[in-house]
């Protein structure tokens, strides 16, 4: 692309061909190509909900009903409530449909949009209110969200780069390449008070600067988008749904350092995502956003994919250098830092998709109304993979300072099941629970770290009475212990013993002296290991010894787990008022521990129970206790 004013042109044709889904369109306008146009989520979720069955079967009814040339089909990113898809919308009216499958194409092409009436049991009803919802940003999930690196997810076909452009797409890049200084796109970033959504939220500018003040022949810009924590989808649903938005940034930040290469790094265990990327990026060179002089500025900048083989470690910015390398994947030392010594040894800057994808809004829509976003010290939005025990599953963008409780019960529609809220867990392996006591704390980078957790990637995992804390502990250290890349000795060796302490405790064998034992190796691991994935990996055992020291007493003291999770703890019994001697608990159970006469109180044998539950399900008169 030679210059500024033929993207504009450009805006201006593609935008014509999206305007139906444009609510400041000219009614006039929204007729020029299609009558309907019908948004379908291709995201990894709805994908696996059969999705693609959907379109298949629309297409079949579309083309049966000679509509094809007046319906268009649009496989989007992630709309976010994936607890509700797949979901499909239909425009001009916007009108959304949630669980849809291929069976319900038919009924929507011969209903709503032959005849104009909604199919009324796609609709979604509000499970608190009751109230039926036809517009999904209407929806109580969106009330509270402000989506910033979430902008065009589900909005646009991510596989068609007029589509991107439409919604001013590298817009931002051909300002800064014809009317930015360097120094001012970093004042930019200073101003918006931007900082990474990647981990320890280092601030953007910072970083940008040490590789800009770095002197070499080559430089090199990293996008990180090896997201490996358990429950975490944050940066596949915006590479999936928005692939061109991070392209658009890379390439700033190329300018910004004065390098001319940059790297993708994501999970080869994100195929939708790598494939969407290949497309992108072979279309940005075509259009001419990537490759030599962009918009006739002369500044040249490439990209290219490097696809990890799924090792968590390789999330840390120094263990993926060395495997972009070639080299396994394991942790430097630091300094020096990849900024001033990175990739093949020259200054690099690495952060991820999400602190990407703010970036080309804040270079359109000023720092300002980024920095007006947010707290003091945390600006901006931040987007969760909620999960866990929660009714509304799905991928959230909050501003920061947003309180826990408004995520769980505004956003998420509160526990299922009618439970009580427990603890939430954020920052995955690296991150801690909080608690009920913390439910009002507003979530931002300091605030985590103030309550022993920590913002991590953005993972939120949501867990009420019926989770065991010392399970939850163990399950992160069994992660953190299978991921762990071995070179240190405090995180290879520190992290086995601390899971063995663990196990030990859910067992019934634990002594009050390995708790003392346990929180001394927590330190020593967190102050000696090589990487801050080996200094953080302690963090869900301090924060749970914390929060729920008296789980871990009464499975040491009282050999029980609460909340009934931990088998060796758990004890079935029979209360003999309430037996009728069914006999329906014996027949069911698979090593005879039950025994009784037929209309009497019947038994365990505690020595044989193997502790299945088979007899809790069976029973239809609540006889079964679990203690």
């Amino acid at each position: 692309m030679e210059n500024w004013t033929e993207l504009s042109q450009l805006k201006d044709q593609y935008r014509q061909k999206v305007a139906i889904r444009l609510e400041d369109a000219p009614e006039a306008e929204k007729t020029d190509h299609y009558e309907k146009e019908v948004l379908v989520c291709a995201g990894t979720g709805c994908i696996s909900s059969k999705s693609g069955e959907f379109v298949t079967a629309l297409k079949e009814e579309l083309a049966k009903n000679d509509l094809t040339d007046k319906v268009n089909i649009v496989q989007t990113g992630c709309f976010g409530l994936c607890a509700q898809g797949p979901i499909v919308i239909i425009y001009p009216e916007g009108v959304f449909y949630h669980q849809v499958q291929a069976k319900h194409a038919k009924k929507i092409v011969s209903e709503h949009i032959m005849k104009g009436q909604l199919v009324e049991k796609l609709l979604y009803h509000d499970h608190q209110t009751e109230e039926i919802i036809d517009k999904l940003m209407d929806t109580p999930f969106y009330h509270k969200q402000k989506r910033v690196a979430l902008r065009n997810c589900g909005r646009i076909d991510p596989e068609k780069i007029e589509e991107y452009i439409a919604f001013d797409g590298y817009q931002a890049l051909a300002r800064v390449v014809n009317e930015y200084s360097q120094a001012d796109v970093l004042n930019v970033l200073e101003k918006s008070g931007l900082r990474g959504r990647g981990g320890a939220g280092f601030p953007t500018f910072m970083k940008w600067s040490f590789a800009n003040k770095s002197v070499s022949d080559q430089k090199y810009v990293i996008c990180n988008a090896d997201e490996g924590d358990p429950g975490a989808f944050m940066d596949r649903s915006v590479l999936e749904g928005d692939p061109h938005a991070v392209i658009e940034a890379t390439a700033i930040a190329g300018y910004t350092i004065g390098a001319n290469q940059g790297y993708i790094y994501v999970r080869a265990e994100y195929p939708i995502a790598v494939n969407r990327l290949r497309i992108a990026i072979k279309q940005a060179r075509e259009v001419g956003v990537l490759g030599k002089n962009i918009f006739g500025s002369g500044f040249d900048f490439d990209l290219d994919l490097k696809l990890g083989a799924g090792a968590f470690v390789c999330g840390e910015e120094t263990a993926l250098l060395e495997s972009i390398e070639g080299h396994r994947g394991e942790p430097r030392p630091r300094p020096p830092f990849p900024a001033v010594k990175g990739l093949f040894g020259k200054p690099t800057i690495v952060n991820n998709v999400e602190t990407y994808a703010n970036i080309p809004q804040i270079i359109l829509k000023g720092p300002d109304w980024f920095a007006g976003m947010g707290t003091e010290k945390s600006k901006g939005t931040k987007v969760f993979a909620l999960g866990g025990k929660i009714q509304n599953t799905g991928l959230v963008e909050i501003p920061m300072g947003t309180t826990l409780r408004e995520i769980v019960e505004d956003i998420g529609g509160g526990i299922p099941d009618g439970k009580k809220f427990k603890a939430a867990q954020t920052g995955g392996p690296s991150g801690g629970c909080i608690p009920i006591e913390h439910y009002d704390v507003a979530i931002d980078y300091d605030n985590l770290i103030e309550i022993g957790s920590m913002m991590g990637s953005g993972g939120l995992i949501v867990m009420d009475e019926g989770n065991c804390m010392v399970d939850i502990a163990k399950f992160f250290l069994e992660f953190t212990v299978e991921e762990s890349c071995g070179k240190c000795i405090p995180c290879r060796v520190g992290t086995k013993r601390l899971l063995e302490i663990l196990e030990k405790i859910t067992l019934g064998n634990g002594t009050l002296a390995d708790l003392d034992k346990m929180e001394e190796l927590c330190h020593h691991i967190s102050e000696n290991s090589l990487c801050g994935l080996g200094q953080t990996a302690p963090n869900p055992v301090l924060s749970t010894l914390h929060y729920f020291r008296e789980e871990y007493l009464a499975h040491i003291e009282e050999r029980r787990c609460p909340a009934g999770v931990c088998k060796n703890l758990i004890r079935y019994e029979i209360e003999e008022d309430a037996c009728t001697g069914c006999t329906a608990c014996a027949k069911q159970c698979p090593v005879a521990a039950i025994s009784g006469e037929i209309k009497k109180p019947h038994e365990i044998d505690q020595a044989v129970c193997i502790k299945c539950g088979l007899c809790l399900d069976t029973c239809r008169f609540h006889a079964i206790t679990v203690s």
